[in-house]
């Protein structure tokens, strides 16, 4: 956690004001996990295969199990999390690429101002505004989380900014610098950095600079030929297998000083801006140029905007167009934070341009930048400086062979989006149902009524009001949502078909709210398998792995073809992620008052006749509700359905007014970056 220097002013601090208070994420009793198991698995079963499993959990309740639990417990005790370390070594230990496998991506509204949509205004833009926020956090003014008035843990924010996945060659390590005060800005493959924050986290560059800076930035990375922009974006070293990458970095760092110091800026770096030579004209392009990066040969040559990224950090990326959106890395933060971020950077980018309009406005932030026109004064640099790098032959070659995997994973998969326009939350709640409970039947029907099986359904709960709390499992398949697919696809009245799909949505509804109380399944059955595989490496024991694991039923939940997660903000237009197996959807979705977004990734899986099945079944159930008769008592755009929707998914939770900024100063001081890199002469262009 940031503190605070001045002690006189630490009465204003709020940001992480609840911590203290904040309760653990409860070790629930063994025996209800494995009922809650056994539940979420059986529609997934043969009764053949479902009497092994419960044999299966018989035995681990008889025999390893209560020992597991009563460790787990004692780990628990001086943790703030029972799941938190081996949920950040699941992600650290994963080494396949990144990108399309674990990073998400949100894509921003447009600015409302037209004029606002150019690149380099945007951009930015949103850099001032990230900005103002960073400030806010640091100096813990920054208003905390609510949901129905109760504090939800801010620790996430800490990770969020000045942070790295670092690979090595046994895993990956999380690198946090909590006194940065520069940002890396990619364009054309090419890496720049210059000084946004003061020593005591204030604004050090007003927006006016920004956009000098930014366009001087793309003037010089316009004097590299198109075609060699490939063999020099070393950006695309992050995208590889992480074993490969941390031999090539190894490599990378040991070459020269100067490559060294450039790793140390990019590592450090607040955050990443990629300016993207791309102007997307559809949905899914837009969509899959936030996930993966474009895909363009010229002359044999890779030109596209894939090879303009840093995958091991948050990455603002805005394309020519104005088009904006953040690629974000996964290991330390989930998407309800990355959301609250990006929500109220697109809330103040909109109000600080209506203050300019009418002074009467209220920013969200208060923080007001200050100009140091590029002076270099000991404190802060604004001046723009290129990173040089001093490349061996086989960081050439290593970059050479990234980008053509990379090449291959893109065209592997493909994005697609379906912008539903016929209604939204409005209609859903005003038939009484919780809208996003009601959007999860859809993806099930959908899937059976294109391929007729039912398959493992994956949403992840926010359990955020607990200490360091992150997410779990929400398994969407239930015996009451078997029974509604298979209804639903017959010729069955409507009244049975709407009766069932009720039930199915009351279920989900039931599961939701047990997992926002930390009372799922996986991740406590995933933390008591994590302790085993502790005690045997600790032992040098070959012992057998618990029959629970081994079991087909473990294998069946956890292979999640339909991954799913909802997110609701009005500041995004999409939001995705890759599918999480080979043969999976990966599915994004924001539930709008008046329509549904829906961004759809498979290994090309018809994602595109899947979201049209999904959207003839959310025609088809409109025309059955209006048939029916209004459900007594319902109430339209019903607080609790909204309540009940917004505690799964990526959900955005209230959080009040920004009150007075202070001052407060760092003490710590910065150095070993004055001199990195080639420092570029700005051009005034305003």
């Amino acid at each position: 956690m940031v503190e605070n220097s001045d002690s006189n002013k630490s009465h204003n601090k709020k940001t992480f004001k609840h911590q203290d208070n904040l309760p653990k994420l409860p070790v629930p009793p063994l025996e209800d996990a494995i009922k809650r198991y056994l539940s979420a698995v059986k529609p997934l079963q043969r009764e053949k295969d479902h009497k092994q499993t419960i044999a299966a959990t018989q035995e681990f309740l008889e025999k390893e199990g209560p020992q597991l639990q009563e460790k787990l417990i004692d780990y628990a005790k001086d943790k703030p999390s029972y799941i938190e370390e081996f949920w950040d070594d699941s992600y650290l230990s994963y080494t396949d690429p990144v990108v399309l496998n674990l990073n998400p991506f949100f894509v921003l509204e447009d600015d409302p101002t037209p004029a606002r949509n150019n690149q380099v205004i945007r951009a930015a833009s949103l850099i001032l505004s990230s900005l103002k926020f960073i400030h806010a956090l640091r100096t813990e003014i920054l208003e905390p989380d609510y949901f129905r008035g109760i504090p939800l843990c801010m620790a996430q924010f800490n990770r969020l900014f000045g942070t790295a996945r670092l690979p090595t060659g046994t895993g990956c390590t999380m690198s946090t610098s909590q006194d940065s005060r520069h940002i890396v800005v990619i364009c054309r493959g090419q890496f720049y950095w210059f000084d946004v924050l003061k020593e005591n986290n204030e604004v050090g560059i007003n927006e006016r600079e920004l956009v000098n800076n930014l366009k001087t930035i793309k003037q010089d990375a316009s004097d590299l030929p198109i075609v060699d922009i490939a063999k020099n974006a070393v950006g695309v070293l992050s995208t590889e297998n992480r074993t490969i990458w941390a031999e090539l970095r190894d490599i990378l760092e040991k070459s020269s000083e100067d490559n060294k110091d450039a790793l140390k800026v990019l590592d450090s770096a607040l955050f990443v801006v990629c300016l993207d030579e791309v102007s997307p004209e559809t949905s899914d392009e837009l969509a899959t140029n936030m996930l993966c990066g474009t895909y363009d040969i010229q002359q044999g040559v890779q030109c596209g905007t894939c090879s303009n990224r840093w995958y091991d950090k948050l990455q603002i990326i805005v394309c020519e167009n104005g088009s904006a959106g953040v690629n974000f890395e996964h290991t330390g933060v989930d998407g309800h934070t990355v959301l609250r971020f990006v929500s109220d950077i697109y809330t103040d980018t909109i109000l600080r341009f209506a203050h300019k309009i009418n002074s009467h406005a209220t920013p969200i932030f208060n923080s007001q930048p200050t100009s140091h026109h590029h002076q270099t004064n000991g404190i802060i640099d604004t001046n723009p400086k290129k990173l040089e790098w001093s490349f061996k032959p086989e960081i050439h070659v290593g970059i050479r062979f990234a980008e053509t995997r990379l090449s291959d994973l893109i065209l592997q998969n493909e994005v697609k989006v379906l912008e539903f326009d016929k209604y939204g939350k409005s209609f859903i709640t005003h038939y009484n149902f919780s809208p996003d409970a009601f959007v999860q039947m859809a993806f099930q029907a959908a899937y059976y009524g294109l391929y007729g099986s039912i398959e493992s359904t994956y949403e992840p709960a926010m359990t955020k009001a607990f200490l360091h709390g992150r997410t779990e499992a929400i398994r969407s398949v239930t015996t009451e949502s078997v029974d509604f697919v298979k209804l639903w696809w017959t010729d069955a009245p409507g009244s049975e078909k709407l009766k069932a799909l009720r039930a199915a949505v009351k279920a989900h509804v039931h599961l939701t709210k047990m997992c926002a109380k930390g009372l799922g399944q996986d991740r406590h059955l995933y933390a008591l398998q994590c302790v085993w595989q502790k005690e045997v490496g600790n032992s040098n024991n070959e012992a057998k792995l618990p029959a629970i694991f081994r079991d087909i039923g473990w294998q069946t939940l956890s292979s999640t073809v339909i991954s799913t997660s909802n997110c609701g903000n009005p500041a995004l237009r999409l939001f995705g992620f890759g599918p999480v197996v080979s043969e999976g959807f990966g599915i994004g979705y924001i539930i709008k008052d008046e329509g549904i977004a829906f961004c759809a990734s498979s290994k090309h899986r018809q994602t595109r006749r899947f979201l049209q099945t999904l959207e003839n079944y959310f025609n088809d159930v409109r025309l059955l509700l209006q048939s029916e008769k209004r459900v007594p008592g319902t109430i339209r755009n019903s607080s609790e359905e909204e309540n009940i929707s917004m505690l799964s998914g990526y959900g955005y939770f209230d959080a009040g007014g920004i009150d007075s900024l202070f001052e407060h100063r760092l003490e710590e001081k910065r150095g070993g970056m004055k001199r990195v890199g080639r420092a570029l002469k700005p051009v005034d262009y305003c």
